[in-house]
């Protein structure tokens, strides 16, 4: 006697909840436009109060649910600045800091990359030391030299930014590579009289671009992160530029008596991460052809 099939386990509740936010993509899109690309744009017209200057009188006025004002909705720092304003604008540095690292980051590691996996010998030995000895090296060491020998700037933490990011990208894409130089198609261009450079942009490069799309979409929230941790150390964002760790540093010797000061950019921190990782995921589980079949 053939014992009937059993059905299937209903998913927990947690699965639910990801499965939900997997079938509808514009959740995790609708959440980062909302935290960080809508109030970066938009900062000139609809920020209540100037980022930089503010009322001495005002200051440290609670935010509105906490006995405070509807003019200044989340409070005001120690000088009287409104911290929504200064969120807001703080968006745009934030976002700035990340396209442009990323970007440079980026292309100098996936040019890379592709030059180890696809010659290999001594141009890829070359190549990974250099990317070894770069995760070696951590990025608040090199931002302390380049703030010493520069000061603090946005150019400093580009330069931060991209020294950190290359070599993922280069270690990544090399391992994408020494796998795709194998493959037919790249064997029969070769045999066609197709330079190398043609085989690399024509071939190889459209194969690992939904890697690099992936990779860069994970890394916004890390770089946020980083950001903010060298503008709260001093070596970011040079003041009174708004940035959200230069607000979260304002208010930690006023975390008792003022804690909105430092909670609601940390809290913007937190959100913007989150949602850019949620959006990483998602676009890693349909660009990725293994993880589509699972």
């Amino acid at each position: 006697m053939t014992q009937a099939p059993t059905a299937p386990a209903r998913p927990n509740a947690f699965r639910r909840i990801r499965l939900r936010l997997r079938s509808y993509p514009l959740i995790p899109a609708f959440v980062l436009l909302v935290l960080l690309v809508f109030p970066a744009i938009t900062a000139d017209w609809l920020a209540p109060h100037d980022p930089v200057h503010g009322s001495v009188k005002d200051r440290r006025q609670p935010p509105v649910f906490f006995g405070g004002t509807w003019k200044y909705p989340l409070g005001t720092d120690r000088i009287g600045r409104d911290i929504l304003s200064r969120i807001m604008y703080g968006a745009r540095v934030s976002l700035s800091i990340s396209l442009v690292g990323i970007f440079v980051g980026g292309i100098i590691g996936a040019t890379l990359g592709m030059l180890a996996g696809y010659f290999g010998g001594w141009i890829d030995t070359v190549i990974m030391r250099l990317v070894d000895i770069s995760l070696a090296l951590p990025a608040i060491l090199l931002a302390l030299v380049l703030a010493a020998a520069t000061g603090p700037s946005f150019q400093t933490i580009i330069v931060v930014v991209a020294f950190v990011l290359w070599a993922l990208y280069a270690r990544q894409v090399r391992g994408e590579v020494l796998s795709i130089r194998e493959r037919d198609f790249v064997a029969r261009a070769s045999v066609a009289g197709a330079s190398k450079a043609r085989i690399m942009a024509r071939h190889i490069l459209p194969n690992v671009a939904n890697t690099i799309i992936v990779l860069a979409t994970l890394q916004v929230g890390s770089v946020i992160i980083l950001e903010a941790a060298l503008s709260f150390l001093g070596l970011g964002i040079p003041r009174p530029t708004p940035a959200w760790g230069i607000m979260v540093a304002d208010g930690r010797q006023l975390i008792v008596s003022a804690w909105w000061i430092s909670f609601f950019p940390g809290l913007a921190i937190t959100l913007t991460v989150f949602s850019l990782n949620l959006l990483g995921d998602w676009l890693r589980d349909r660009l990725d052809p293994k993880l589509k079949q699972v």
